[in-house]
């Protein structure tokens, strides 16, 4: 049920909006000025609330800038008998959803009570969507080789300089480019991310910079590639090391002049994006082998991130193997799964070629197939080694 907080000094107003809305199935609480409301706002959570402006002690102009200062995050509706344009402009500038001349109007007042109520579950919703997508993309451990990675995450994240991330499969060098581009000044703006090695050679030009309707057989209607898809925000070449030559050709160009076309046109498109990219390759050898651009090289690789391979950090296995179970226990909406100290020193014994992957995979297996706490009777069963 939906907590309303009605902060007005006329008793008749607040027994008034507290007989509708209580008729609406909504559970209020009342405050007869701004320093009960605020008190009232500490004790507990709202969703909205119903704020008269003209009060003694604190007008409602005040009590909307403590409550937004205390951190709290509830609706706000402010009502006055005098009301004015200029008071409307300055409580929705400083958050306040909506503003309502006294005495409200029935159908009006309900009308916007539950427009800020649905405005406040879509906040509430986003919140929760976020932090589980920074959650999804935690970079756990406390190694030194990883946390050599986090130290150089948080320098070059608020830059604008092209990193370059290299590791084995399976090691996170995704995990390492979403993590910069959450801590980047672009993180409101688009992550467009790019599997080179997925698409066909003849595809990746139209892939990255868009194609014109007509410009090849199956070009149906113009399409926008993933650098306009990514505008503003983070493009994130994986695998670039298998990008044919010819479109290499065109992403220095573009990394050069912020300028792209689109397949079958010669008009130039500004685009502003920071470009990520990452490879399991030596590049150096593929560039002494003639499969990959030198001055692209070293337009990508302003830094050099290097992931460690699992074996080179196995003492985060068990902070890795917890995530793990907590993922999948929230996955499958059962209840999470404990494994024995002896299962998780033997864990640490295998060499993990497929490095976090792999270990993700196996932790799956023992939660399906092992018991409710993973013994080390179930590592010999279940696991590869």
């Amino acid at each position: 049920m939906p907590k309303i907080l009605i902060i007005d000094d006329e008793r008749f107003i607040r027994a008034s909006l507290r007989e509708i809305l209580e008729y609406e199935k909504f559970e209020v609480t009342e405050a007869q000025d701004g320093e009960e409301g605020l008190a009232k706002m500490q004790e507990e959570e709202f969703d909205l609330v119903l704020c008269d402006i003209k009060m003694p002690k604190m007008d409602g102009i005040e009590v909307l800038d403590q409550a937004k200062a205390m951190g709290r995050s509830p609706q706000f509706i402010m009502i006055s008998a005098h009301g004015s344009i200029e008071t409307a402009v300055e409580a929705t500038k400083k958050g306040a959803f909506d503003f309502i001349p006294k005495p409200p109007d029935l159908n009006r007042l309900l009308l916007t009570v539950r427009n800020a109520l649905d405005k406040k579950q879509l906040v509430t919703e986003t919140k929760v969507l976020k932090k589980k997508l920074s959650k999804k993309f935690d970079m756990v451990g406390e190694s030194p080789a990883i946390a050599k990675v986090k130290e150089t995450i948080e320098k070059v994240a608020p830059t604008d300089a092209r990193v370059l991330i290299t590791g084995p499969n399976g090691t996170g060098k995704e995990l390492v480019a979403h993590w910069i581009h959450q801590k980047s000044n672009r993180q409101a703006e688009p992550f467009v991310a790019v599997n080179c090695a997925a698409i066909p050679s003849e595809l990746i030009e139209s892939e990255l910079f868009g194609h014109e309707k007509g410009a090849f057989t199956s070009a149906h209607k113009q399409r926008n590639g993933k650098f306009e898809q990514a505008q503003g925000g983070t493009l994130f070449l994986d695998e670039i090391g298998d990008m044919s030559l010819s479109a290499q050709s065109k992403v220095l160009r573009a990394l050069q002049e912020n300028l792209i076309n689109r397949v079958g046109s010669d008009r130039d498109i500004k685009v502003d994006v920071r470009v990520l990219a990452a490879t399991n390759k030596d590049l150096k050898k593929e560039i002494e082998g003639g499969r990959f651009r030198e001055d692209l090289y070293h337009r990508l690789s302003v830094i050099l991130v290097q992931v460690p391979s699992l074996k080179e950090r196995k003492e985060d296995i068990p902070l890795l193997v917890d995530k793990f179970l907590e993922d999948i226990a929230q996955e499958s909406g059962d209840a999470k799964k404990g494994i024995t100290s002896e299962a998780l020193l033997k864990l640490q014994e295998f060499p993990w070629t497929g490095n976090i992957r792999e270990l993700r995979n196996v932790v799956e297996r023992l939660v399906i197939l092992g018991e409710p706490i993973i013994s080390l009777e179930d590592i010999k069963k279940y696991a590869d080694y």
